[in-house]
């Protein structure tokens, strides 16, 4: 087994097609199948399937591929690091659950060292996405939430990804509501107070379980629910009924969106918000830079 069959298999994998990953790779098809076929021998599974709407990857493949792009990163960032290639563009990327101020503070660091010869990225995805990313190295950083309920699950999660959860902010949960919504002029919102109101919730995909909710607060599962899976149709939702949000005391305002109101939920539980990222490797200078702006942004728009 090479790196070099390795990002062959990442590369399939990527592209979905055996003929669209030889020509990303500048090698013949017939080539690129035999190295396959020679890589899954030797391991003793397959690792792809293919099917009349092309290439999938097989369970046992997914296991393989997730081992794979951990060393194929890992020997990216050692030529990066050390490879006397000026030439070499460096990559940095931030995974997230849905959060304005992550996003912002992202575009503070793109303000700041955008003119740096870098390949920025940030993805906002579900809770097991930014874990799976971070995981697979796709993103450096991942930001996500812990709380009384959920963080025995997701650190386990963390612990058998390698990863670990460095806390930067502890708040409180906030009910987000249009301006002239029925509750929008309560100093505090209790949970029955929500009671006839839809709840917005963001859609966590095939891994939908209760540990891995964006929703910050254990308050059930409401009747009446809209799941919606960006924060540009969160936002539409809120301002145009009666349905409402729960998330962090953190609002950095969108200035497409000034309609929307947060305020207090009557609900004594803390949230825990930070960053995830591999333990056992040393952070880069713009992930240092990342962790800054976040500071920036939370000192500024944490709600008191």
């Amino acid at each position: 087994m090479t790196l070099l069959q390795l990002r062959y298999m990442i590369a399939v994998a990527d592209n979905k097609s055996i003929n669209e990953a030889a020509k990303s790779l500048y090698i013949s098809q017939p080539s690129l199948s035999a190295a396959i076929k020679e890589l899954e021998g030797e391991l003793g599974i397959p690792v792809f399937k293919r099917t009349n709407r092309g290439i999938i990857t097989t369970p046992e493949g997914e296991e393989f591929l997730g081992y794979a792009r951990q060393i194929a990163q890992q020997a990216q960032l050692l030529e990066e690091r050390y490879a006397n290639i000026a030439e070499r563009q460096k990559h940095f990327s931030v995974s997230s659950q849905h959060y304005t101020f992550a996003a912002n503070a992202f575009v503070n660091l793109i303000k700041r060292h955008g003119n740096i010869e870098y390949k920025f990225a940030f993805r906002e995805t579900t809770t097991h996405g930014v874990i799976t990313d971070v995981r697979l190295f796709r993103s450096e950083l991942g930001v996500i939430f812990l709380n009384e309920y959920n963080q025995l699950f997701i650190k386990r999660l963390l612990k058998e990804g390698g990863l670990e959860f460095s806390q930067f902010c502890e708040t409180r949960p906030y009910v987000y509501v249009r301006k002239r919504h029925p509750l929008a002029k309560r100093s505090l919102i209790g949970l029955a107070d929500l009671a006839d109101y839809p709840a917005i919730m963001f859609d966590q995909g095939s891994h939908n379980s209760f540990y891995l909710s964006e929703e910050v607060v254990n308050h059930g599962r409401p009747a009446n629910t809209i799941t919606v899976s960006d924060r540009a149709a969160l936002f539409d939702l809120l301002v145009a009924g009666d349905a409402y949000a729960v998330s962090t005391g953190i609002y950095v305002s969108d200035p497409t969106v000034t309609d929307i109101a947060s305020i207090p939920l009557d609900m004594d539980i803390a949230i825990y918000l930070g960053v995830i990222h591999h333990k056992d490797v040393k952070p880069t200078d713009m992930a240092m830079a990342y962790r800054e702006e976040l500071n920036s942004v939370i000192t500024e728009y944490t709600q008191s």
